[in-house]
């Protein structure tokens, strides 16, 4: 019985990580179509509406990836921009932040429960891969409102039109690397999601193997009872012959005495 809640806990967890890679997907295609859009806007032969339109679906485009990152999973979020503790933003690609003090859940995915083997869910850390320092190309934790010059820090996801960005402040280089980061977010969730397939494999496995073992304690063999049941019978019909044999004796003794 255990086991069954470990297997559905683990279908769960893949669960969630379908759906995040879903949004993920989602973003990894707006991004695709932001960068169409900043080739299209460096057309020559574009007059000023038509970058203009380019530029409006372009800060409309960040405002949805921005509500993408706020999507839930039966009310967890799939998605941090803070530490575990709360206490810092948690960065992109940070071996101090994004791999030890992100928003992480455990699985567990034996009938030990929390003293057994889990397996760890990460909230994809998508606002901090959308926000990049232009200088470096590093990753920087995202804030509201921080699309300015001052310090060459872009999100591509807005809280609002107002916080956007424009085509033409920065280069294609910076719209790349988004992709690269969304790319490297799938690339982890798939990973996890190998390992939470294997588990289930594993628990399934398990509950078949000790299914098994007990019915090989605790069911009857068919074979050897049938083979005793006939054999009782057979003793239990040469017994009754035997006792009507004797009976028929002493009758005919009688018989003879009188």
């Amino acid at each position: 019985v255990r086991l069954k809640g470990a297997e559905k806990n683990i279908q769960n967890g893949i669960s969630f990580l379908e759906v995040q890679d879903g949004v993920m997907a989602n973003a990894g295609k707006i991004m695709s179509r932001m960068i169409e859009l900043k080739g299209l806007s460096q057309d020559v032969l574009k007059n000023s509406s038509d970058n203009d339109n380019y530029n409006r679906e372009f800060r409309n485009l960040q405002v949805q990836l921005y509500e993408m990152s706020h999507l839930t999973f039966n009310g967890v979020s799939m998605f941090a921009n803070q530490n575990a503790e709360g206490t810092r933003d948690a960065i992109f690609d940070d071996m101090n932040q994004s791999l030890t003090l992100d928003n992480t859940m455990s699985i567990y995915v034996s009938s030990d429960g929390s003293s057994g083997p889990t397996v760890s869910l990460n909230k994809a850390l998508l606002l901090s891969a959308l926000t990049i320092n232009e200088t470096d190309r590093t990753s920087a934790a995202w804030s509201a409102g921080e699309n300015t010059d001052s310090d060459a820090v872009w999100s591509f996801a807005s809280d609002t039109y107002a916080n956007s960005f424009s085509l033409d402040e920065i280069s294609v280089g910076v719209f790349t690397q988004a992709l690269e980061n969304i790319a490297t977010l799938r690339a982890d969730n798939g990973g996890t999601m190998s390992r939470l397939q294997y588990a289930s494999d594993n628990a399934t496995l398990q509950a078949k193997n000790f299914a098994a073992a007990n019915g090989r304690i605790v069911d009857v063999d068919i074979a050897a009872e049938s083979t005793n049941l006939a054999k009782y019978n057979i003793l239990a019909q040469a017994s009754a012959s035997m006792i009507a044999q004797a009976n028929s004796s002493m009758d005919i003794a009688l018989m003879l005495l009188r």
